[in-house]
């Protein structure tokens, strides 16, 4: 596993008179023109539920902890790589002195982050390693994620987990760097051990990935299927529904992401596991970055790894430990760390399987 440093110091940045400015809303016009203390925020899109609910308010509340001057301006791509192409160009209009984006289309976007960066703008890649001349890149171990979900998959299979035992692996979007690095963490785990009998991309939407299960299912045969490889939450539900319509139920299912629907899911019995990537760590890493870069103060300490993006940039990187979730660890994991509360998980549907769980 790779060494992991994760910055927690606190910055202390001289007060100027500029205004303590607001978070701004997607696609604000903001009037932030020439301010010095802007960071923009750009996330991929809004099917995912993390970037709204976890990644947005804990990277904004981190910066604000930092730097009690600075302005975020925020937009989403609504997974559309035209529009975020167009949302850097708004973010360098409006006078941003660091970009903080998960891009929606890593190769796309180059041409964009080259742009700000000529106009003196930091680039910082979040969640996803862009294209382009970027100051730094902060994420999990993806490779390591993909391990992760392969041998969860295995060890759900149990003495199921031969060669003859036919897989079905939905993978995210090749658009995105890190399905690509999923699948190889999974391929690692999974190879030799498995028959991976058909292998496609959900593009990492749950009507696809239902699509994609529903002819493997054509293909396969229902009752020939011991388990599903799904690379996040948001396609494993729409497999879900899949194989609940085809009458296949009890075999292993993976997910990522430990969405609220996943770990319900986990606790019903219809998704196996999900890998749990702590959203705050992540965003508080960014945002420190994000200061860091603000006030021309070295990063060294922070992005300790290098990493070689898909344009052969070599790239500061700063990669947090995923962990594997199951129905044995919610407790010791989404529940300890506050990510949901009992009581969001165990609604009246999933009431007693949360008592069987232990989940009270």
């Amino acid at each position: 596993m790779r060494r992991v440093v994760i910055g927690t110091a606190a910055v202390s940045l001289a007060l100027t008179a500029a205004a303590c400015g607001k978070a701004g809303d997607d696609d604000s016009d903001g009037g932030n023109a020439g301010d010095s203390k802007t960071i923009g925020l750009l996330l991929p899109d809004s099917v995912t539920e993390r970037y709204a609910k976890f990644d947005r308010p804990f990277f904004e509340a981190k910066v604000k902890d930092l730097c009690d001057d600075c302005t975020v301006e925020y937009a989403n791509a609504a997974g559309d790589a035209g529009k975020q192409a167009q949302q850097v160009s708004s973010m360098i209009t409006k006078g941003v002195k660091v970009l903080v984006i998960s891009a929606q289309d890593s190769a796309a976007i180059k041409s964009s982050i080259q742009s700000a960066v000529d106009k003196g703008i930091k680039v910082i890649a979040y969640d996803r390693l862009a294209q382009g001349p970027v100051s730094a890149y902060v994420s999990f171990d993806n490779v390591k994620v993909g391990e992760l979900q392969g041998q969860a998959l295995i060890d759900a299979l149990g003495d199921k987990a031969t060669t003859k035992s036919k897989v079905v692996m939905i993978n995210g979007d090749d658009a995105d760097p890190n399905a690509g690095q999923f699948k190889e963490g999974a391929h690692k785990a999974l190879d030799g051990k498995v028959d991976i009998a058909y292998e496609q991309s959900g593009l990492w939407k749950d009507t696809v990935a239902a699509q994609k299960m529903s002819a493997a299912i054509t293909q396969l045969g229902a009752k020939n299927i011991a388990g599903v490889y799904a690379a996040n939450d948001g396609m494993a539900g729409g497999i879900a529904n899949t194989l609940k319509g085809a009458g296949v139920s009890g075999i292993p299912l993976t997910g990522q992401d430990a969405e609220l629907a996943g770990i319900q899911r986990i606790v019903a019995g219809t998704q196996s596991s999900t890998v749990y990537k702590a959203f705050k760590p992540e965003a508080d890493a960014a945002a420190q970055l994000a200061v860091n870069l603000l006030e021309g103060k070295s990063i060294d300490d922070l992005a300790t790894e290098t990493l070689t993006s898909g344009s052969g940039d070599k790239v500061p990187s700063q990669l947090l430990t995923p962990v594997s979730v199951t129905k044995d660890n919610i407790n010791d994991t989404v529940i300890k760390d506050k990510l949901y509360t009992v009581q969001e998980i165990c609604t009246a549907a999933y009431a007693k399987a949360c008592k069987d769980a232990g989940l009270e």
